[in-house]
């Protein structure tokens, strides 16, 4: 599909932390993406990418690449090497992400930044198709992708990454509908249907203080 794994992500450059040593690009696609965290950071990047041409190019584009899926992929990332790790649009595609979060953070520098968007399953088009339409369609792109296996609101989405250990240190909605075509529903909504304005979500991300040393603990999510 053209374009599936080229994009740059212009809207999560700004979540970029100002300085890295040592980047993980996960589902790095072509390496644009990666690319960008390298010329504008002088930093190392690392990339995965389970999809073999997508892999060819990026590496090309970044330091290292593994061809392989995370699951794989994780056994083979040094310990406490990086010191920021990003999932753009990522975590839906994978059967267990908890299992994937909680395996990477191990291999964090201390006080490293994670940045992880995930697609929002209330998003309003979708939910008016479903909703008015009685629909659920499923697509080569956006939130009803067709490679996607896990569908998440702010909310859940919020609940698994603290039930992996980290904290939120910054969320946002990203690539919103124009508010003017959404507002009257949040109005009538009385702001329950705020967040239906967002494609996707975006969080930072720190290790909670005093669990890093285990992938496998758990903590309650608060």
């Amino acid at each position: 599909m053209q374009g599936y794994y080229s994009n740059d992500r212009p809207e999560l450059v700004p979540f970029i932390p100002e300085k890295l040593v040592r980047a993980l690009d996960v589902g790095c696609g072509e390496g644009a993406f990666g690319a960008h965290i390298k010329a504008s950071r002088g930093c190392e990047v690392w990339g995965i990418e389970p999809v073999a041409s997508a892999a060819d190019s990026a590496r090309a584009r970044l330091d290292r690449v593994l061809a392989e899926p995370i699951e794989s992929a994780m056994a083979k990332l040094p310990d406490g090497h990086f010191d920021g790790v990003f999932f753009n649009d990522v975590l839906e595609h994978l059967a267990d992400p908890e299992a994937a979060l909680r395996a990477l953070r191990p291999k964090l520098a201390p006080g490293a930044t994670l940045i992880v968007s995930i697609p929002n399953v209330r998003y309003f088009p979708n939910l008016r198709d479903l909703l008015v339409r009685q629909d659920w369609k499923y697509t080569d792109a956006g939130v009803l992708d067709r490679t996607h296996v896990r569908f998440f609101t702010d909310r859940s989405a919020r609940r698994m990454i603290e039930s992996c250990g980290y904290e939120i240190a910054r969320a946002k909605g990203i690539n919103g509908l124009p508010l003017w075509k959404i507002l009257p529903w949040i109005v009538l909504s009385g702001g329950a249907l705020r967040d239906t304005r967002y494609l996707q979500f975006a969080y930072e991300l720190r290790l909670v203080a005093g669990i890093g040393d285990d992938p496998f603990r758990e903590v309650t999510a608060r």
